[in-house]
């Protein structure tokens, strides 16, 4: 009996995955997918195919409530069932079934020019201080990051080239002065064949998500900053200063990656307006 389960949900996982697979999903986004929908069947003990939608309501109603679980989560999980009812199940899907929830609006957190500065150099080690340093100066996300290779580095056109980003977009960003004079010293002493931040195991791989993390959290401490700090912080202060320095939002869009100018919009709430230089209109 349990054979045959474990049968049909290898099953149902591979014909989720050539669906995606299909549809050109990233990899990040087809392993979150196939995770949530393995979350689900652990927590019923029951085949995925087997598990109603007013289950699933129940499910994500105590992971909300219980355990205040994010809204990115009920809405990555309610994607994923829909892709496993109406791809893979051929089953009705009824976009009232599942209402997704409305999201936070939340403000990012911002440092000061001086507090960012303080966190990108405190790492002693050159391979950590320039990780850091181009989240900021680039305004990369942290999995850009990894994913840089040395080729991507074009210091004739002071540029980085940005490939297989968010949504499978290529774009390019600023490379600024600072970084580059951090990366030459950088490459004379660590001689990165593939991708330009390369782990310590063996072969070439890359430099982990989870170590940039704990560099990142060890500079913060070093620099004795005092505010919820991610990698991400990182890439909001750099749109959020460029703003300040008069820099316009579209071409911030743009070197952000987004869509909509509505996703870089939100940093108009929360750059540092010096009030006692604004003019009245009434003064012009």
């Amino acid at each position: 009996m349990f054979n045959l389960k474990f049968s049909i949900m290898k099953k149902l996982r591979e014909k989720m995955l050539q669906e995606m697979q299909l549809r050109n999903y990233s990899p990040r986004t087809i392993e979150v997918y196939v995770g949530c929908i393995s979350s689900l069947s652990k927590y019923y003990n029951q085949s995925p195919d087997k598990i109603s939608l007013d289950q699933v309501k129940s499910y994500l109603h105590y992971f909300i409530t219980a355990k205040q679980y994010s809204v990115s989560f009920v809405n990555q999980t309610i994607s994923a069932v829909k892709i496993l009812h109406q791809d893979v199940l051929n089953k009705q899907w009824d976009t009232l079934s599942i209402k997704r929830p409305k999201r936070e609006k939340r403000l990012p957190v911002i440092l000061s020019k001086q507090e960012a500065k303080s966190i990108v150099s405190a790492p002693v080690n050159l391979k950590h201080q320039v990780i850091l340093t181009l989240g900021y100066s680039a305004g990369l996300r942290i999995s850009e990051v990894v994913n840089l290779k040395v080729e991507h580095i074009d210091s004739e056109r002071m540029q980085i080239r940005v490939v297989g980003a968010k949504g499978k977009k290529d774009r390019n960003t600023i490379l600024s002065k600072a970084a580059l004079e951090l990366l030459r010293f950088y490459y004379k002493l660590y001689r990165p064949k593939l991708w330009l931040f390369e782990g310590a195991g063996p072969g070439i791989n890359q430099y982990s998500v989870s170590s940039i993390r704990k560099v990142l959290e060890r500079a913060r401490i070093k620099a004795e900053v005092n505010k919820a700090v991610t990698y991400h912080t990182l890439r909001h202060c750099f749109a959020t200063h460029l703003l300040e320095q008069g820099t316009s939002l579209q071409i911030i869009q743009y070197l952000l990656g987004h869509n909509h100018i509505r996703t870089t919009s939100i940093y108009l709430h929360v750059q540092h307006y010096s009030l006692d230089q604004l003019v009245s209109p009434i003064d012009e």
